[in-house]
């Protein structure tokens, strides 16, 4: 498979902070990429360094053949890049911004009424084609920033937490663009902290301070996650929190509603029974079985395991 990013030992610091840490990465073309993390995890920093944005401390970086750190200019020629803030401009009509993209981009006057005519027709502007930007909702803005970041067509596309100010329909749509995207042939990354859109991804890496917590596609993320899973269900629920927290192989638990949700050490022989029988001790009857695991549990997991390392 063609590969579109190759990364190795990818490292900045900014004074004694690293930011991120020897990163090593292969991105294929043609698909969704995701990292995901916490704020100051390190996905931002990244996104820079793999468009020529902000030179490595060390390492090496390859984006669409060239090198990052050498030809940043060639870089940027060929990915859109769309930050989690809106960066067009607020006084400007949709029109105007689109015009004002297509200047900088350098599209042949030829050719930029007809990508701006298709934009605002694949993103559903043609109606707000003399509004200004500011004015406009969240969902139409981040319509109007992808539209402006993929008009000269970009072979790869970055997305840096796109969706962070939008409503939940506004993202339903917003990722139905992307695989559209796709389809042409894009390649993108994505980075975001919500865990349902990670699910979409073909691929992830979850991020903990600057380093690769866990890598690999969502289900098969979930699949071999590093702990069992257990569902709890009591009439008591933070009472039985409290008590689960002092068993010594119980890593987290999470309060769902009535439910709890568990992760447990996967040493630990029999947990059902064991959760059960603790639970019953402080006079907490409850229902306990195991269950699967979400993808908020392989982040939890994972980022857990790179803080503390291994169970000894």
């Amino acid at each position: 498979m063609d590969i579109a990013i190759t990364a190795s030992g990818l490292t900045r610091r900014f004074g004694a902070v690293t930011a991120v840490d020897h990163l090593d990465l292969e991105i294929p073309k043609g698909r969704i990429y995701g990292f995901l993390g916490p704020n100051g995890s390190g996905k931002s920093t990244t996104f820079r360094m793999l468009c020529g944005l902000l030179r490595p401390s060390e390492g090496q970086v390859k984006v669409m053949g060239y090198d990052a750190t050498r030809e940043p200019e060639a870089v940027r020629r060929e990915l859109g890049y769309m930050t989690q803030r809106f960066s067009l401009y607020d006084d400007l009509s949709v029109d105007e911004n689109l015009e004002f993209v297509a200047e900088i981009y350098g599209l042949p006057r030829r050719d930029k009424r007809d990508r701006i005519f298709e934009a605002r027709r694949e993103y559903r502007l043609e109606d707000l084609r003399r509004q200004r930007a500011g004015t406009m909702s969240g969902g139409q803005r981040q319509r109007l920033a992808l539209a402006a970041a993929t008009l000269h067509r970009p072979a790869l596309l970055l997305l840096d937490e796109p969706t962070s100010a939008v409503d939940p329909q506004s993202r339903r749509e917003f990722w139905e663009s992307l695989f559209d995207q796709v389809e042409t042939g894009t390649t993108i990354l994505v980075s975001t902290h919500y865990m349902d859109e990670a699910e979409r991804c073909h691929e992830l890496a979850i991020l903990d301070r600057g380093r690769v917590a866990a890598r690999g596609a969502p289900k098969t993320l979930m699949n071999d996650i590093d702990a069992t899973v257990i569902e709890v269900a009591c009439d008591r629920p933070r009472q039985a929190h409290h008590v689960l927290m002092t068993v010594r192989e119980v890593r987290s638990v999470t309060q769902l509603g009535s439910l709890l949700h568990i992760l447990v050490d996967p040493t630990m022989t029999d947990p059902e029974a064991r959760i059960g029988k603790r639970l019953e001790e402080e006079r907490l009857p409850a229902s306990v079985q195991r269950t699967a695991a979400s993808l908020e549990d392989v982040f939890v997991a994972a980022t857990r395991m790179s803080r503390e390392g291994p169970a000894s």
